[in-house]
C-alpha cells in the first residue's frame, strides 16, 4: 500500500538521492534546474510516496516560476488573472477563508505558474502506478491551493495521459525542444494569452 503525503524538511536528503538514483549524472545542469537554484519547492505540492515498510518509493516537487508578456500577449491574460482573484477572493470571504491568490500578478506583468519535476520512482517500484499517483494528487492539492497553470518539460505523449498540451509560445531557458514544454490548466483559460521566457520566481 503506498501513502502520499507533503515532503519535510528531514526528508530532502532521501529525496535526493531518489533523484540521483533516477536520472543521469548532472541532471543539475538541465535548464529547469536554472529556474529552481536558490528557490525552496512549493511546500504542500511537493510529495513522498512510501510504501507499507516507509520505505521510499517516489516523489514529486513542485516549484514557482514567473512568464513573462510574449508577442502577441497582449493584457488578456493578465485580466483573466485578474479576474479569477478577484473571485477567489469573494468566494474565500463569504466562507471566511482567506486563502491567498496564488496565481496573482508578478512584477513586470508577468504571470505566475507552478513547474512540475521532478518526479520519480524508485526503480523497484515503477510499473504499479506510483508515478501517475503522484501527478493527479499533486495536480489536486494545487488546484486547491488556488493555482491556475502548471507546467512541465517532459514527454508529450506521457504526460497526455494528465491533460498535458505542448505551451505555444512559452519559452524555457535553452537548450530545451520547445515541443517538450507542456502545460496543464487547473482553471479553464489558464494558459490563453500566457507566453514569454520562463523566469525564476524571485
Amino acid at each position: 500500500m503506498i501513502k502520499l503525503s507533503p515532503e519535510t524538511p528531514e526528508e530532502g536528503w532521501e529525496v535526493e538521492t531518489l533523484y540521483d538514483l533516477c536520472f543521469a549524472p548532472g541532471r543539475e545542469g538541465l535548464s529547469s534546474y536554472r529556474l529552481r537554484d536558490g528557490v525552496a519547492p512549493v511546500a504542500g505540492l511537493s510529495l513522498v510516496a512510501r510504501d507499507e515498510f516507509g520505505e521510499l518509493a517516489g516523489a514529486i516537487r513542485y516549484w514557482p516560476v514567473q512568464i513573462g508578456a510574449g508577442a502577441g500577449t497582449g493584457t488578456g491574460g493578465q485580466a483573466r488573472d485578474q479576474a479569477r482573484g478577484q473571485a477567489r477572493g469573494q468566494a474565500g470571504d463569504q466562507d471566511g477563508d482567506q486563502a491567498g491568490d496564488q496565481d496573482g500578478g508578478a512584477a513586470g506583468g508577468r504571470r505566475r505558474a507552478l513547474l512540475l519535476g521532478p518526479v520519480a520512482v524508485h526503480p523497484t517500484r515503477q510499473g504499479e502506478g506510483v508515478g501517475g499517483l503522484l501527478i493527479r494528487q499533486s495536480l489536486s492539492k494545487a488546484a486547491e491551493s488556488g493555482w491556475a497553470r502548471v507546467m512541465l518539460v517532459g514527454d508529450a505523449p506521457y504526460y497526455a495521459r494528465f491533460g498535458f498540451t505542448p505551451l505555444a509560445g512559452v519559452e524555457m531557458p535553452p537548450p530545451t525542444n520547445p515541443a517538450r514544454v507542456l502545460g496543464y490548466e487547473l482553471e479553464a483559460g489558464a494558459w490563453q494569452g500566457i507566453g514569454g521566457k520562463v523566469h525564476k520566481d524571485a
